[in-house]
């Protein structure tokens, strides 16, 4: 039996996704979080094989959790259910050590088997991730020069995010000017902190400022 824990903040996904594991016999649903926090319970991570995982939590990044998870168990297999396709997004899930990623608008048939590959230790990654993993390596391949700098992928959300920060904007005050909520902000905070390397904003700020991030 595959013990599954769903961590995604989105209730109707995760309900949708019980409807969907619930008619598969060798899959069993132990738990759901909907924030990243809840994650960290070692009994429950004692009981589970798999975490399916969102990136985008209110609370703490999927990133980071799967970081931090896989130091604590590291007999826990991730599987990322993410609705991002971009390149930066699916190069920091592979350097956390999740052996899979799919797109959260994949069918049953691929998400059960994705599970079931990952339960063996095997990696699946669906076919556009794939096809997004091998366009960066080759494109990397061919811009990459003896000892440049590599500069952080991030989005052009994450890039906003940052510009404000830099101009000592509160997350509240962020997500006043973007129009999105201010647990998206922190969401997008946490993700800029994890993809720069750094432990708190001045680190950020530096490291932006380093790879000519900023305007």
């Amino acid at each position: 039996m595959i013990k599954i824990l769903i961590v995604d903040d989105h209730k109707m996904f995760v309900q949708g996704l019980e409807s969907i594991l619930s008619k598969e016999e060798d899959i069993e649903i132990v738990h759901r979080c909907h924030e990243g926090k809840d994650v960290f319970n070692m009994e429950l991570l004692d009981r589970i094989d798999i975490i399916l995982l969102d990136i985008n939590l209110p609370d703490i990044s999927g990133i980071e959790i799967c970081r931090r998870i896989l130091k604590l168990k590291d007999h826990i297999k991730i599987l990322v259910l993410s609705m991002h396709d971009e390149e930066s997004y699916i190069t920091e899930v592979l350097k956390s050590g999740a052996l899979g990623y799919v797109l959260k608008n994949t069918g049953r048939k691929e998400l059960v088997t994705a599970i079931r590959t990952v339960a063996s230790g095997r990696t699946y990654f669906s076919e556009d991730i794939t096809n997004t993993i091998m366009n960066g390596l080759l494109n990397n391949n061919r811009k990459a020069k003896p000892q440049e700098k590599q500069v952080p992928k991030i989005t052009r959300r994450e890039k906003e995010v940052l510009d404000l920060i830099m101009e000592e904007n509160t997350n509240q005050e962020i997500a006043g000017k973007l129009f999105i909520s201010l647990k998206t902000v922190e969401a997008h905070r946490s993700n800029l902190l994890s993809k720069l390397n750094a432990r708190n904003t001045a680190g950020m700020v530096k490291k932006a400022i380093a790879f000519d991030l900023v305007k």
